[in-house]
């Protein structure tokens, strides 16, 4: 095998919908449990608010109604995948934290047209792993400047 072929990203699978999607493990600051989260007033719809992470007040986003679909009960396995961006952290509020594991770098193919209901613009490409239909999030169109201003205009 050549290098090319033997090259690997090393990322974090959740889940969301019965889907799952990756994101670079190097991007994941840590991954905590559902915990009360502070409401703030007149923000989007998506952003849950606000929790108190080890003195550092971050942003949550539920991923779920960022991505227009169907709102689910939070249950034991959903977690919060805190994620550094640029210069702050942003939590992502996910159905269940996976595993980590290495995608192959030849396996990622474009973004197909339609993935779900899930819009194209949130993704980087797919990639089948051991039979896994693994969706690449892509975090710069997820967590852009203006949905952070957002969060805080409303």
């Amino acid at each position: 095998m050549t290098d090319k072929e033997q090259a690997t990203s090393k990322v974090i699978v959740f889940e969301l919908d019965n889907e799952e999607y990756v994101i670079p493990v190097e991007k994941v600051r840590s991954i905590e449990k559902h915990q009360k989260i502070t409401r703030v007033p007149r923000t989007k719809n998506f952003v849950q608010g606000v929790i108190n992470l080890r003195g550092v007040i971050t942003p949550i986003i539920d991923l779920r109604k960022l991505f227009e679909m169907d709102e689910r009960p939070y249950s034991e396995h959903t977690r919060i995948i805190i994620i550094a961006h640029e210069d702050y952290e942003v939590g992502l509020i996910v159905d269940a934290a996976n595993d980590v594991m290495d995608i192959p770098l030849f396996s990622i193919e474009p973004q197909p047209d339609v993935v779900g209901s899930l819009k194209v613009d949130y993704i980087d490409g797919v990639s089948m792993v051991e039979e896994r239909l693994l969706i690449l999030l892509n975090l710069e169109q997820v967590l852009q400047i203006q949905h952070m201003r957002e969060m805080v205009i409303g």
